[in-house]
């Protein structure tokens, strides 16, 4: 059974940072697609990260140069590194997992398994 397990979110304060990580369980990371959603109080989900199989990856405009994913598949661990983070940052952080190759996707539809979510909120 595959089961992605998020931590690392909090309450922080503009400009600060968070290291989130999703735990992938039952599931064999090295060849798979994975990425970081996020959705905003009243808002829908959408995609912020991701990465494929040989670690090319690609951001929404919103965190390009502030986010970083990364992945470590031998630990079945996915991050995503946040620095100066703001308002517009708060909210659920979904990762997930794409069971297919090719050029990952920021499409929340291309995805199969997905965690529950961290919470996430910047203060102003």
């Amino acid at each position: 059974q595959v089961q992605l397990v998020e931590s690392g979110g909090d309450l922080v304060q503009t400009g600060g940072s968070l290291r989130l990580s999703c735990a992938t369980i039952g599931f064999n990371l090295y060849s798979y697609n994975v990425g970081w959603f996020r959705q905003a109080p009243g808002g829908n989900r959408e995609g912020i990260s991701c990465m494929d199989d040989r670690r090319v990856s690609a951001y929404a405009d919103s965190v390009k140069g502030r986010f970083t994913i990364s992945r470590d598949n031998a630990k079945n661990m996915i991050y995503l590194q946040m620095n100066n983070l703001g308002p517009q940052d708060t909210g659920i952080y979904y990762c997930a997992l794409r069971d297919s190759f090719g050029p990952c996707k920021l499409d929340q539809f291309d995805y199969k398994y997905w965690g529950r979510g961290t919470q996430v909120t910047v203060s102003s």
